[in-house]
């Protein structure tokens, strides 16, 4: 009898600790929900660094603005309230050759940024869909698909080799000196920013997507 007494409690407790598993696993992973697009307004794009920031605005044009002054250029009239969009800081990424890329080099065109490693199991179950969505759509959309080369985890030969390996022919970008990483604070991996034309940060998402989420954030930076 006591030993029949010692197994139901003991079912009663595996039963317990799978119920309190479970809701911890759905706390912890709340707002980190694959498939999901974060808009702009929700996840603010980091600021750009104090130095990149100067230079920034030392290429721009300061102009004293007037009272009845027409707006000046890259600015628009708006009637009553307008959401604000926060623009994608820049960065430095590397090509194959060891030639830098800059985020701004494209700009007039819609960016998607993806911040992926070849040990990450959850980067490498959405690269078919960003190679499929790059095959019908890479003369309209820049994708950067930025690799997270620290030197020791994942090296250029790590990288270059697994894209070799799969076949995939979209753009890779090495983060070699972490610019990217650090300008854009990312802490998961993957990681995928959607840029429009004029430099917006629209919406993020962290964690894997599919197909139809990576179209729904490419929808939202075609013009």
């Amino acid at each position: 009898m006591n030993k029949k007494i010692a197994l139901i409690l003991g079912l009663a407790g595996f039963v317990l600790l799978l119920a309190v598993a479970g809701a911890l696993y759905k706390n912890l992973s709340a707002g980190n929900t694959p498939d999901t697009l974060l808009a702009a307004q929700e996840t603010p794009v980091p600021a750009a660094t104090p130095e990149k920031a100067e230079e920034e605005s030392q290429t721009q044009e300061q102009v004293p603005a007037e009272s009845g002054e027409e707006p000046a250029a890259g600015e628009e009239e708006t009637d009553g309230e307008q959401e604000s969009v926060p623009t994608a800081p820049d960065f430095t990424v590397y090509d194959a050759e060891g030639n830098a890329v800059n985020l701004s080099d494209f700009a007039g065109k819609p960016i998607v940024v993806n911040f992926w490693a070849s040990w990450c199991g959850p980067c490498k179950s959405e690269m078919d869909d960003f190679e499929q969505a790059y095959q019908e759509l890479g003369e309209d959309v820049q994708f950067l698909m930025v690799n997270m080369t620290d030197g020791s985890r994942e090296t250029l030969d790590t990288a270059a080799g697994f894209v070799a390996e799969q076949g995939y022919t979209f753009p890779v970008y090495y983060d070699t000196q972490s610019d990217a990483a650090l300008t854009y604070s990312v802490y998961s991996l993957p990681s995928t920013y959607f840029i429009d034309a004029e430099g917006g940060a629209v919406a993020r998402a962290v964690g894997a997507i599919d197909r139809d989420t990576l179209q729904t954030g490419i929808d939202m930076i075609l013009p």
